[in-house]
């Protein structure tokens, strides 16, 4: 018997009699977002590929399903996201940007979402690496000192909500270059866009102003309007935008739970 809740089936895949090839251990939080967009815009950009049929597994912090031996077979660093990729054999992919690359690597042929020009490629690895290093951590850091510690700490709360402001300059300073047309690398919708995208959606969760960004504040609207990546956010479930009240009531319970992310 498993010991994680049962596999589901996206919307999209709902009506498929195709297996699942891809396996994806998840949570609603801007790492376990992201694979679940790029799965959702493969999808739209090779609908007849079956190898991209796809469920989906909700990790449970409060179970501490995360920390499992199941699960840490499939990621021994104990954290969501993780894929389970069927059509080799089973190979477990771990970290939200790698399971990212993996995919693109292996079922964007065309270079839809990715890129085939070596100076590009590295131009959106730069990218991805910038994000998985700075806005991710840094952001999470905003995140726990303004949301979840137990005492409030006024130096660790500037210091981290500053320092994502930072960050967000920077992509601000890319988007808004004429060349970019509004985005990171290559003029296009790419997997650098996808994988910074859910950090600076959730910029009012960690206390983070965006009006100073208005390039970033674009950019997020146009990828909020890209069906897909609605279809994403809906794995494994779709958060609704909160009041300052019910912000602070999930910010006291998710203090209670805290421990079990560890």
């Amino acid at each position: 018997m498993s010991p994680f809740p049962a596999a589901e089936t996206p919307e999209s895949f709902a009506s498929s009699n195709l297996p699942p090839k891809l396996h994806l251990y998840t949570v609603g939080t801007p790492n376990g977002y992201k694979p679940s967009i790029l799965l959702e815009e493969l999808h739209e950009a090779y609908p007849d590929n079956p190898a991209l049929v796809y469920d989906y597994i909700p990790i449970r912090f409060s179970e501490t399903d995360q920390k499992k031996p199941e699960f840490l077979a499939i990621n021994p660093n104990g954290r969501i996201p993780a894929l389970v990729d069927d059509n080799a054999g089973g190979h477990n992919v771990w970290e939200s940007a790698s399971i990212l690359l993996w995919l693109v690597e292996n079922y964007d042929k065309e270079f839809k979402l990715s890129f085939e020009d070596p100076k590009e490629r590295s131009q959106a690895l730069s990218w991805i690496f910038f994000a998985h290093g700075g806005v991710g951590p840094m952001q999470g850091q905003a995140n726990h000192f303004f949301r979840y510690a137990p005492e409030k700490i006024p130096y660790g709360i500037k210091r981290y909500q500053e320092e994502t402001a930072r960050l967000y300059s920077v992509l601000e300073d890319q988007l808004k270059k004429p060349e970019s047309k509004g985005w990171l690398v290559g003029g296009k919708f790419s997997v650098a866009d996808i994988n910074v995208f859910p950090w600076v959606r959730s910029h009012a969760w960690a206390g983070v102003d965006i009006s100073p960004f208005p390039s970033v504040a674009k950019w997020l609207e146009a990828i909020e309007s890209r069906p897909a990546v609605f279809k994403g956010l809906g794995v494994p479930t779709r958060g609704k935008k909160l009041t300052k009240e019910e912000e602070d009531a999930k910010a006291a319970e998710a203090r209670k739970n805290f421990a079990f992310q560890k």
